[in-house]
């Protein structure tokens, strides 16, 4: 078994921060696909691009000898001012790479270096660098052109960095490993009036005030406390001066769970809730409740598989083989709908004021941490094609 070499490391370092500097958000990343076919390509890799948008997928390994498993990493990046100052940093105004896309293109990337030199290859390898990510579903592109049945991907694995666990340590799960994500958006509507007549109208904002109340007690009150859940309302938007009540206000958040029955729950319980307030306050409601991404289930096998390979990798004390699940969410999740996967954590390191959580302006990569998510994705196809049978 190859692994990374330090001239190679620097390369994928040196590649990490271009991509970082040159960020792009979901379904638009040419310049970033452009790099990836380019670096594939020099490797000999065989290279497919267009895939889902701006998706690319290269392919190692002779799939008629034996099994196709599927690696991914995703590319996009997201809509924040970087404030770090680094010589890398973003020169995009307004995109940065707050969430560590350009170190998973990385990851995958030195993985691609690894696999294209290992000899006798008894099956193959596909490389899924997916686009857009960060709430567009570039997932579902993806496998709505076809990803899975092109390429013949039998089984799939992908890696997140995570602040807070140390560098270069692993932690995964059997079953759910990042929540379901919706997005709600209520309405509130009534004929409006002069501030100082309130009883003229229905109030928007009384009632919306209500609402986000009521909302608090979904998982305090009305769900299994042994069910991770959140409920949060993050905009709360109406009127335009002190002396009117305004006739709309619109109310959006964002509904996560760790289980598919709560996620139904929470769904008509916020439906009741809204009906109920806008009878309470006299006022009309709307609702419309987005289901986004799904629950990120892990494949027990396939979880299993993860754990034993990143103990391999980075030693058994460094891995946590049935973390707890966490609340943010993936599209990832409907990859494991339709094939068995993993879906695993590395550590990037502790959160510091230079060194942020994700999707935060001083958020920054480790690039130490390249080498071990390299091998460790790497090892893990290798392992998956050695174990299951040819499809």
């Amino acid at each position: 078994m190859s692994s990374l070499n330090s001239h190679t490391l620097q390369r994928l370092t040196a590649v990490r921060r271009d991509i970082h500097a040159h960020p792009e958000l979901a379904f638009q990343e040419i310049r970033t696909a452009d790099l990836i076919a380019d670096y594939l390509r020099d490797i000999d890799v065989e290279v497919h691009t267009g895939i889902g948008g701006t998706g690319v997928v290269g392919v190692i390994g002779d799939r008629t000898r034996g099994p196709v498993i599927g690696l991914r990493a995703d590319m996009d990046a997201l809509p924040i001012q970087e404030t770090s100052g680094r010589a890398h940093a973003s020169v995009e105004p307004g995109v940065m790479h707050a969430c560590g896309h350009d170190g998973h293109v990385a990851m995958l990337l030195g993985a691609a270096e690894i696999l294209s030199k290992t000899i006798n290859l008894t099956g193959s390898v596909a490389l899924v660098f997916q686009p857009a990510e960060e709430g567009a579903a570039g997932a579902v592109a993806m496998l709505d052109d076809g990803v899975i049945e092109r390429f013949g991907i039998e089984e799939i694995y992908g890696v997140h960095n995570i602040p807070g666990i140390p560098a270069g340590h692993f932690a995964v799960r059997p079953g759910t490993q990042l929540a379901s994500f919706d997005h709600l958006e209520i309405t509130i509507g009534a004929q409006g009036a002069h501030a100082m007549a309130p009883h003229h109208t229905g109030d928007v904002i009384v009632a919306g005030s209500a609402l986000v109340g009521q909302l608090q007690t979904i998982v305090s009150r009305r769900l299994d406390p042994f069910v991770p859940a959140v409920v949060s309302i993050t905009q709360f938007l109406a009127g335009e001066t002190n002396n009117v009540l305004p006739p709309q206000a619109v109310l959006r958040g964002t509904a996560r769970c760790l289980s598919a029955d709560a996620r139904d729950e929470i769904e008509g319980i916020v439906g009741q809730m809204c009906a109920a307030v806008a009878t309470a306050h006299g006022v009309s409601i709307d609702l419309t409740y987005e289901r986004r991404y799904p629950c990120t289930v892990n494949d027990p096998g396939c979880a299993a598989r993860a754990a034993a390979v990143a103990s391999a990798v980075a030693g058994p004390e460094k891995v946590d083989p049935n973390t707890t699940g966490i609340l943010a969410a993936e599209d990832f999740s409907f990859f494991l709908e339709r094939i068995p996967g993993a879906y695993t954590f590395i550590g990037n390191g502790p959160i510091t004021d230079d060194r942020g959580p994700v999707h935060n302006a001083a958020y920054e990569f480790n690039d130490d941490i390249i080498g071990a998510g390299s091998q460790f994705l790497a090892d893990v196809a290798l392992s998956a094609i050695t174990d299951r049978p040819a499809g």
